[in-house]
């Protein structure tokens, strides 16, 4: 980071511009269940202690799903999380106006609870430091657009990117045992989406994450998540106990 800042300013004396503080953006992907949000808070408190980054802001794409209403419309409520519920528009205009060096920028709010876009409240970042975007696809590669040119990607304005893996069947264990938990706690909540599943025994309850995995998050993980590791600068790889077994640092 303070490498980046130091080319920044060298780039700046050159062209004889005034060098302005530009917030270093972070992106931080990996499957449902694999650990990315853990990673991108605990990255977030470290990186807050560091003298010259005492701002240091945490955004998730969650935010920038399409609210159900529209998926409906769409009718892909069931791919929710799949490249295609997003409003990638929304996500790179935030992105774009962040590292622009924009006084306030503003984020919608995701609701884990109520499973949709919160309205009437945003989240709202006033030029970080640094700014961190987890989330499933912030990976993706640019989309080409109907000239024939290709469009912008999210990482593009990136300078830095980790990508969390592990074994599919680890992650899948995961999914299952915090499907598990929060039938226990978060779905037993009255607003909640799935609180239907409140009720279901213990093999009931297994039987129901495995299937949503099999049938939902393993294919996007397959085919659109998965895919994007070898964008990323940095690839952590976790083993069954959680903890990570093998790093491995793109080349400059």
């Amino acid at each position: 980071m303070e490498g980046t800042a130091h080319l920044h300013r060298l780039t700046s004396g050159f062209l004889g511009e005034r060098p302005e503080r530009t917030p270093y953006v972070i992106g931080v992907a990996g499957s449902v269940a694999v650990g990315k949000s853990t990673t991108a808070r605990i990255l977030r408190e470290l990186m807050a202690r560091w003298p010259h980054t005492p701002r240091v802001e945490l955004v998730t794409t969650d935010g920038f799903l399409h609210p159900n209403s529209e998926l409906e419309r769409r009718g892909i409520l069931h791919r929710k999380g799949f490249p295609e519920s997003y409003d990638q528009r929304a996500l790179l205009r935030f992105v774009a106006e962040v590292k622009g060096g924009a006084e306030e920028v503003s984020a919608p709010v995701y609701s884990h609870l109520t499973y949709d876009i919160v309205e009437d409240e945003r989240i709202v970042v006033h030029r970080p430091d640094v700014l961190i975007v987890e989330g499933l696809n912030v990976l993706q590669p640019p989309r080409m657009r109907a000239d024939g040119r290709l469009g912008v990607a999210v990482s593009d304005f990136f300078d830095f990117s980790v990508y969390v893996d592990a074994p599919s069947e680890c992650i899948r264990q995961w999914y299952v045992e915090r499907f598990l938990r929060l039938r226990e706690t978060a779905f037993t909540h009255p607003e909640s989406y799935f609180r239907r599943y409140a009720s279901l025994s213990d093999e009931e309850a297994r039987a129901t994450a495995d299937t949503i995995w099999r049938t939902i998050n393993e294919p996007n993980l397959r085919d659109n998540v998965e895919t994007t590791q070898g964008r990323a600068a940095l690839i952590l790889t976790k083993g069954a106990d959680h903890a990570v077994r093998r790093i491995r640092l793109r080349k400059l």
